[in-house]
């Protein structure tokens, strides 16, 4: 499977410590990213604001995975049920929104990782990796737009990537310590199978998950495994 395909499934980062939710806006708008890029949109903090910032990114969101990140920003507003000047308040311009989705669904995700963690290994690795798969449904789209304002080293997509590797990691760990998972394999290999399969093309309900519950039986923990790690 190709590596560079989008910016989340390039190689493993040097480090990975989980960007903080709270302070995602400031650690993505730093000097590496390009000239045009800008600070992310800052989430109001008075209620009925919060409550149009989060309709405009739910919108956007599913607006994104349905019909592409092209989707024209009033389309945005209609779907979210707000004003054209609410959005823009928000998100100055589309480049604003479409990082904003972006981050949004990577907090999303790694979120998740912590919800799941209670789960036995197994459920909670599996868990998490169906979830990347409805992320990369609208990951793909804005990856794809966000390329005409950033390159693909931009400190958008580097930081948003050392988060996912934060949050799967320990779940990834957690599942060969307990041997349900063969230790012969490492995050970014389990990460380029399931992102691969994301991309199949198909309109039959479920199928996705169905290929992704065939693929990943291939990781379950068989003795041989151990031994040949230990060989090499």
């Amino acid at each position: 499977m190709p590596t560079t395909d989008t910016p989340d499934t390039a190689a493993r980062p040097d480090t990975a410590v989980r960007p903080d939710a709270a302070s995602t806006a400031g650690a993505l708008g730093g000097p590496d990213i390009a000239d045009t890029s800008q600070t992310l949109p800052v989430r109001p903090k008075r209620a009925d604001a919060r409550r149009n910032y989060d309709k405009v990114i739910a919108a956007a969101r599913e607006a994104f995975a349905a019909g592409g990140a092209a989707t024209s920003l009033e389309e945005i507003a209609r779907r979210a049920e707000v004003g054209i000047g609410t959005l823009y308040r928000n998100f100055p311009n589309r480049q604003a929104l479409l990082e904003a989705v972006y981050v949004d669904e990577v907090e999303g995700l790694c979120a998740t990782a912590d919800e799941l963690s209670d789960l036995p290994p197994w459920d909670a690795l599996v868990g998490w990796l169906h979830r990347f798969v409805g992320y990369m449904a609208t990951k793909q789209a804005l990856a794809q737009e966000l390329l005409n304002y950033f390159d693909r080293d931009a400190a958008l997509f580097h930081s948003c990537r050392v988060a996912l590797y934060a949050a799967g990691e320990p779940l990834l760990a957690r599942a060969q310590e307990a041997q349900v998972v063969r230790t012969d394999t490492d995050l970014p290999e389990v990460i380029q199978l399931v992102g691969g399969i994301a991309k199949i093309q198909t309109t039959e309900p479920g199928q996705i998950d169905r290929i992704l519950d065939i693929a990943l039986d291939g990781l379950r923990y068989r003795p041989a495994d151990a031994s040949a790690t230990a060989s090499r």
